[in-house]
């Protein structure tokens, strides 16, 4: 985790970091959707670049702070966009490129930020550096993480467009749970995969910065 010598420090730029990202993240999710045919998003005013209209006091706040105090690398996320998959235009694969758009945009932030720091990154300013080496790193971890093809993180919405009845049914009965179903996922299955993921964060990271 960028360490920026100071807590207080340390929290402030990480919560930025992250606010962007859930943002984008959340107006990719509701523009995509508008565009096929399903206004819920903006009807529900989650159409816009305002963090305060997606941030979630316990996902986008309290988990990263806490996440920074136990020395881990912080992580967050948003209140959920409405959708309908119902107004949605292709229905399933309508629902699978409204999914899709979150973690691309992260990507693309991650590209941008990555692309900030071959241009300017030769300023004399270890705070400006590390906020942007941490900005990219964040974006990188939530594109990864949210493409995992576990109810309800975005990539289940992808395999759910492809996957054959039985296997929609089980990942069904998995996101009915809600948010339990990511605490299951968060203890059981992703220390699993932790490793292969951080090799895979790293690596785009580095390349990405150049290094």
């Amino acid at each position: 985790m960028t360490d920026f010598g100071n807590p207080i420090i340390t929290i402030t730029m990480a919560l930025l970091a992250i606010a962007i990202a859930i943002t984008v993240h959340e107006f990719c999710h509701g523009l995509v959707s508008n565009l096929l045919g399903d206004s819920t998003a903006e009807q529900s005013d989650r159409l816009s670049l305002n963090p305060l209209a997606h941030i979630d006091p316990l996902t986008t706040v309290a988990l990263p702070i806490i996440l920074i105090l136990m020395k881990l690398p912080p992580f967050g996320a948003a209140k959920p966009v409405p959708i309908n998959v119902n107004k949605l235009k292709y229905q399933e694969f309508g629902m699978a490129m409204v999914s899709v758009a979150g973690p691309l945009s992260n990507l693309l932030l991650a590209l941008f930020g990555g692309l900030v720091l071959r241009i300017f990154g030769t300023l004399n300013s270890s705070l400006w550096v590390n906020w942007w080496v941490l900005f990219v790193s964040i974006n990188i971890a939530f594109f990864i993480f949210n493409l995992i093809p576990f109810p309800p993180l975005d990539g289940s919405r992808v395999l759910f467009a492809f996957a054959p009845e039985v296997v929609q049914k089980f990942m069904l009965q998995i996101e009915a749970f809600g948010i339990f179903a990511i605490f299951l996922f968060m203890f059981m299955v992703f220390p699993l995969i932790s490793p292969t993921l951080q090799q895979v964060n790293g690596s785009i990271i580095s390349w990405l910065l150049g290094l």
